[in-house]
């Protein structure tokens, strides 16, 4: 089901966040010492495990974040499609990866499982995207995803040296302790707000959190070092999103459709105003961009080699509407 307990920590970041929350509690309930790295500003409540406070941008915090670890698993990242400073997600998904690596190889740290994204997956007109699917740095829509891609590269250039590095490409994972909240929480959010009057024909893979948390340990438990693996769920278009939430909610699935020269005027005033203001967009045009494209993929990999098995996608959609609705955020 997971990783073997090892008697020595394993060090999550981004337990902060969405998805490093549900990997160190995974490992938490199966036993697993755990040690999270959290900067100073940074809470990871309703988790029973050793806090060392560090920055991925700051290298000499980090040696002693790793100091006697077995396995880390990096899954922070500066995940945001609007940034008033661009660079700012390059040196926390760029510099920041490179700088916690060779801090693990010092450490000699045994396996180093590395949070991707399916943003560094090809999607090839009318298929599936795969882990074998063509890509290159030109594909990449928006800072998030080169900033993505350019550590996804730093990682397989460790694995190429020798390194134990696995990689997993989670797609939307979505359910409950969504904090944030990510951008796939603000659209369910703004859903339950009422604030969703139309909508984009596009589509995505949603996969439950739970799921993509036990991917990682699957894959460093059963992963072949320096291979990739999509840990996805369903591949729904964002019609469907909707009506599920109004299945779930009883509140109208929006019914109006937005032809894409639309949304993306919208995005580019939105965004521009964003850079006048300084306030996060509404509609980030990097995200409208996104959209042009259904980003549909295939987890068959992960299935055959891992063993990875993700359930129904409606239950985690459920539960993040309780989830949001219990802690005051609608």
């Amino acid at each position: 089901m997971g990783a073997a307990i090892d008697e020595k920590p394993a060090l999550v970041t981004g337990a902060s966040g969405f998805l490093g929350w549900h990997v160190a509690k995974l490992l938490i309930e199966s036993g697993q010492r755990v040690r999270l790295l959290l900067r100073p500003s940074s809470e990871a409540r309703e988790l029973d495990a050793e806090v060392v406070r560090g920055d991925l941008r700051d290298s000499a915090s980090l040696d002693g974040a790793v100091a006697g670890c077995g396995t880390v698993f990096h899954v922070a990242a500066d995940y945001r499609l609007w940034s008033p400073r661009p660079q700012d997600l390059y040196d926390s998904n760029v510099s920041g990866t490179k700088n916690l690596m060779h801090a693990a190889w010092r450490a000699g740290v045994e396996k180093f499982v590395y949070t991707s994204t399916v943003g560094c997956v090809g999607m090839p007109e009318g298929k599936l995207g795969d882990e074998a699917s063509p890509i290159s740095l030109d594909d990449m829509t928006g800072h998030y995803k080169r900033s993505k891609f350019l550590a996804e590269q730093e990682v397989l250039g460790a694995a190429r040296a020798g390194h134990p590095v696995y990689i997993v490409n989670p797609t939307t994972p979505v359910g409950a302790h969504d904090v944030k909240p990510t951008p796939t929480g603000k659209v369910i959010l703004d859903f339950l707000k009422r604030r969703m009057p139309a909508y984009v024909d596009t589509g995505l893979n949603f996969a439950r959190v739970m799921d993509c948390a036990r991917g990682h340990l699957l894959a460093a438990s059963r992963g072949r070092v320096g291979e990739r693996y999509i840990l996805g769920g369903e591949n729904w278009t964002l019609a469907r999103l909707f009506e599920k939430l109004a299945g779930i909610t009883g509140i109208p699935a929006p019914k109006v459709r937005i032809p894409y020269a639309v949304a993306f005027a919208a995005g580019a005033a939105s965004t521009a105003w964003a850079g006048i203001s300084g306030r996060e967009p509404r509609a980030p045009l990097e995200g409208v961009r996104m959209a042009r494209r259904k980003m549909w993929v295939s987890s068959d990999k992960a299935s055959r080699e891992l063993e990875y098995k993700p359930g129904p996608v409606e239950e985690s959609l459920a539960q993040a509407v309780e989830w949001f609705r219990r802690n005051g955020y609608c």
